[in-house]
């Protein structure tokens, strides 16, 4: 083993130092087959209650009226998540357009906007507004509130009280830290925030940006009050074959108002063609909890490794896991780019390349991202990415498998190594 992942780049040094912190890693690898399997079941369980058959696998063109397939997969993945409707489209194409897709369709000029966990996303800001663009919800008259999380990165309770008024239309909460050094949330936490905002305006929607966070718990924000909750296919719930995608899950009135932005008022749900794309769709959400699974334990991994070198790495490396991402504070612009190389490096697709800085669109500074994936931009494949700006943190993501996971992390190390950043 260790002969071949020389032949890999990875040096007896580095695989050595990989090999002491997996093995010290056992039982908590032990929780994460639980969880996969009690998800594998749960999915599984909602394919067969809907009778998903070799007919669903069919293509739709043009209007796509009828798409039994699309029809049938949008109620297994209702069924997954314990909600009461749910759209799985290919029109959407990615996860900050499905979350777009979810506040046009549920807000209208005159509503507020609350954000209870400080900044969003870097790509929802010119969504919101926060940034100034063309056909944002500040243009429409929809307004926008914030509260900062607290020191503790926990929620500001009395602030939130506070900021909730007559005009409070909808609560966004974003699961995962996006750009941030703040912890994720746990699905306890985001069920206990719901209740409170909801005991103040019991009519306020609560929608929840579920990205990276699908399948790392036995239960999801819809299991605890959460009126919508939104993600992207080319994360957790594409299991890494979906090629394109997003889903918004959630009652009844706020999916199907979400249907009316996606294509037009008066058709909704009723169009959307599949092209093709139903059988990855299926397979992929099938796989989903145990591509999830190889995901965590390579996070997990990445964060023992990095903090027993010393790096500050956000969850640490004993906290319980909230979604799949790994932040790790590198210091230096040279340490940023050289991970980044290194997970590049690592890859199936494109593993010669040096990945540079870029003006990525939608962000307010450079941007690098490592991602030799089978699908463009697919985050539960191996990748990182981070801004271009202090502290310098990297943000790990994603492998198909545990070993590809595994073996990113070893070679961003070997790049720190060989640049001379970090001594073993």
């Amino acid at each position: 083993m260790k002969a071949l992942y020389k032949q890999l780049g990875i040096s007896e040094e580095v695989f050595d130092f990989g090999k002491e912190i997996e093995d010290s890693l056992k039982d908590r690898f032990d929780e994460f087959d639980r969880i996969a399997e009690y998800n594998q079941m749960k999915v599984l369980l909602a394919m067969q209650k809907n009778r998903v058959s070799e007919e669903c696998f069919g293509a739709s063109s043009g209007y796509g009226y009828n798409d039994y397939g699309r029809d049938t997969l949008e109620k297994v993945y209702a069924d997954t998540f314990h909600t009461e409707s749910c759209l799985v489209r290919p029109q959407i194409a990615c996860g900050t357009h499905a979350l777009a897709i979810a506040l046009f369709g549920n807000l209208r000029p005159g509503d507020e906007l609350l954000a209870p966990a400080g900044k969003p996303y870097d790509t929802l800001e010119e969504v919101i507004g926060i940034r100034p663009s063309k056909g944002s919800l500040a243009e429409y008259g929809i307004s926008y509130r914030q509260v900062d999380l607290l020191a503790d990165g926990t929620f500001d309770y009395e602030k939130i009280k506070a900021a909730i008024n007559e005009k409070t239309k909808l609560v966004a909460i974003q699961r995962s830290k996006g750009y941030q050094t703040r912890p994720s949330f746990s699905v306890k936490q985001i069920g206990e925030l719901i209740a409170f905002v909801k005991k103040i305006k019991p009519d306020v929607i609560c929608m929840v940006d579920n990205c990276y966070g699908e399948f790392v718990d036995t239960v999801e924000p819809s299991d605890v009050g959460a009126d919508m909750i939104v993600g992207s296919l080319i994360k957790n719930p594409g299991g890494g074959l979906a090629p394109i995608g997003g889903y918004i899950a959630g009652t009844k009135e706020c999916v199907e108002n979400a249907s009316y932005r996606m294509t037009c008022p008066g058709l909704g749900m009723e169009v959307g063609a599949t092209l093709g794309v139903n059988r990855s769709f299926y397979q992929g959400f099938f796989l989903a909890p145990m591509v999830t699974k190889g995901a965590v334990k390579g996070a997990v991994f990445a964060a023992n490794v990095y903090e027993k070198l010393g790096f500050p790495v956000i969850p640490n490396s004993t906290e319980p896991r909230q979604d799949i991402i790994q932040a790790v504070t590198l210091g230096s612009p040279e340490a940023l780019i050289a991970f980044c190389k290194g997970i590049q490096a690592a890859a199936p697709v494109d593993s010669y390349v040096d990945p540079e800085p870029w003006d990525m669109p939608g962000y307010d500074s450079q941007v690098i991202m490592a991602a030799g994936a089978f699908v463009q931009g697919s985050s539960i494949e191996l990748s990182a990415d981070g801004p271009m700006k202090a502290p310098y943190s990297v943000y790990f993501q994603g492998g198909l498998t545990w070993e590809h996971a595994k073996l990113g992390i070893l070679m961003s190390l070997q790049k720190l190594v060989d640049a001379n950043i970090v001594t073993l």
